[in-house]
């Protein structure tokens, strides 16, 4: 494989970013999962057999470029369908259908060799065809709307070399291309989706081919899908005989679940019960920094928002330490632009205090900007008060906080009404339609600070520019951050595009979270990543006997 200087560069940051998690463990009270090891399960080694059962919150799309395979579609996309990379342990890209890759003097193009031998979980041969035809069929259609399409604005097309190479060929340099082929990219059968490749309902919600170590055995809408081990899987048979991921959409019900011993491995998102976590038998509760923050999007169809002052006045208004202190129990940190502290060698920490919670300050920019006290103290502009609808969707710390930012916006004369859904309609309205006003989620991307598919115009609309924000400017920053292939001029573009966001605030950037995970002592082999990462290692995890 060729270590291009990218690769050296991603795996000085993810060098950095195991430094973090080192003095993450030191500073936090949970526990590594090699900490909670019994020595004698540890010395015994890797053992066959049992069951993995993993929480999701709703029914996902088995299909990882279908628009509506989102949050709980990721685990289990992970664990049976392969890119043509993976995050690496460190966190680098590395080989998955792919052997080896190798890019052009002039940056133009990338050609990858791929695993020969490899078959599909229905016994057919996976070839260079399967390549071409997930990029050029479904991802480079803009008519198909292609989950994360927007990531490949760089590529012009994919072209068969011969069954085992293939190549892209790029419009511009796309320095990332290898991260972002390892996130959420993976690749799908050409003889079984080739008349209808995002939307057949017996391979999104029913037994999809894959190519994973695992393949679905069983899926039932609203209660579970169960993973078997996919007896043609090119690499080592799997420890485990089942996974099983099951629908829990309540977070109180994962967290009673996983101390009955009934989950195996979860995120936690109810943070206020991590020390009932960390104090129960059998049970390991590990923090680590994620590539991730949340953010409060205002839709740029609504002209209240597209005054810059008013997005300011926002962020002063809110008061985001006191949301990480009473929502993720101090996990995390205050968010000023898209490039997280997890990308140590590319953040900017100088922008953490950029906007201090100031409801005076808010107060001064929203007067600045026409909108002024009412006789009931509403704020009122052109004879129309400031109020607003906030969808909120059902999911992890997203009620409370959307309840906080409602009270500190009341605070300087602003109305919010909360609109609150159910998880999946809340998706198809307000991220797939963009029927919305107002509204907070997150964003998760791969390791590199190229954030090019969540901030250029040209991912307004269907990509994911959820705010639809437009500005040449910023388009400009992405398209030379894509283009930059050595650390210093990286670093310099996006430390211009982290201090330009921060001031026109496509987004409202509120924080960046940790993600706790909580494992059962008896899980082995699950590596030092974020879950959804550890997702693509999940044949080589076991379960010790007890």
């Amino acid at each position: 494989m060729k270590l291009g200087l990218h690769t050296i560069l991603l795996r000085a940051t993810s060098t950095m970013l195991v430094a973090a998690l080192a003095v993450s463990a030191c500073t936090s009270t949970t526990t590594p999962p090699g900490a909670s090891t019994a020595p004698s399960a540890a010395a015994a080694g890797p053992v066959s057999g049992g069951t993995v059962t993993i929480p999701i919150g709703a029914d996902p799309t088995l299909n990882p470029w279908s628009p509506n395979a989102f949050v709980e579609s990721l685990f289990i996309n992970r664990a049976i369908f392969e890119g043509l990379t993976k995050p690496g342990k460190d966190l680098a890209p590395a080989a998955d259908l792919a052997q080896s890759w190798t890019v052009a003097p002039d940056g133009l193009s990338w050609t990858f060799k791929l695993r020969s031998g490899v078959k599909w979980s229905d016994g057919k041969p996976f070839t260079a065809d399967d390549v071409a035809f997930t990029f050029n069929d479904i991802v480079l259609k803009p008519d198909l709307g292609a989950q994360n399409r927007a990531s490949y604005a760089a590529v012009k097309s994919v072209t068969v070399v011969d069954p085992t190479t293939v190549r892209f060929d790029l419009t511009r340099k796309f320095a990332a291309l290898a991260s972002f082929l390892a996130y959420n990219a993976g690749i799908l059968p050409k003889h079984v989706l080739s008349a209808n490749p995002l939307t057949t309902t017996t391979f999104n919600k029913g037994i999809p081919v894959s190519t994973g170590p695992f393949k679905v055995e069983k899926y039932t809408s609203g209660q579970s899908v169960s993973l078997v081990p996919n007896e043609n899987y090119f690499g080592p048979k799997p420890f485990l005989d089942k996974v099983v991921f099951t629908v829990v959409a309540d977070p109180n019900t994962q967290v009673a679940q996983a101390l009955s011993g009934d989950l195996q491995i979860m995120i936690l998102d109810n943070k206020a019960a991590v020390d009932r976590m960390k104090s129960a038998a059998g049970l390991v509760v590990v923090a680590r920094p994620l590539v991730q923050y949340y953010w409060l999007s205002l839709n740029q169809t609504d002209s209240r928002f597209t005054d810059v002052r008013v997005r300011q006045a926002f962020v002063h208004a809110i008061d985001r330490q006191a949301i990480i202190k009473s929502v993720e129990l101090g996990y995390g940190s205050i968010a000023n632009s898209p490039i997280t502290p997890a990308l140590a060698a590319y953040y900017d920490p100088s922008l953490a205090s950029k906007y201090p919670y100031d409801p005076a300050k808010a107060t001064e920019l929203l007067k600045a900007a026409g909108w002024t006290p009412g006789a009931n103290g509403v704020l009122q502009k052109d004879g129309k008060p400031f109020q607003f609808t906030m969808d909120v969707g059902q999911r992890g710390v997203l009620e409370p906080v959307n309840a906080l930012i409602q009270q500190d916006l009341k605070k300087v004369g602003v109305v919010v009404d909360l609109n609150t859904m159910e998880w999946n309609s809340y998706i198809q309205k307000d991220v797939v339609r963009r029927e919305y006003t107002a509204t907070v989620n997150w964003w998760t991307y791969p390791s590199d600070p190229d954030v090019f598919p969540y901030y250029h115009s040209s991912a307004a609309g269907k990509g994911f520019n959820i705010p639809g924000y437009q500005d040449p400017k910023l388009d400009d920053l992405l398209v030379q951050g894509q283009s930059a292939s050595d650390l210093e001029s990286r670093k310099a573009v996006y430390k211009q595009l982290q201090q330009y966001t921060s001031e026109v605030l496509p987004y409202l950037f509120l924080w960046y979270p940790q993600e706790i995970d909580v494992l059962s002592s008896s899980l082995k082999g699950v590596p030092e990543l974020g879950l959804r990462d550890a997702m693509h290692y999940i044949g080589e995890w076991w379960l010790a006997k007890k």
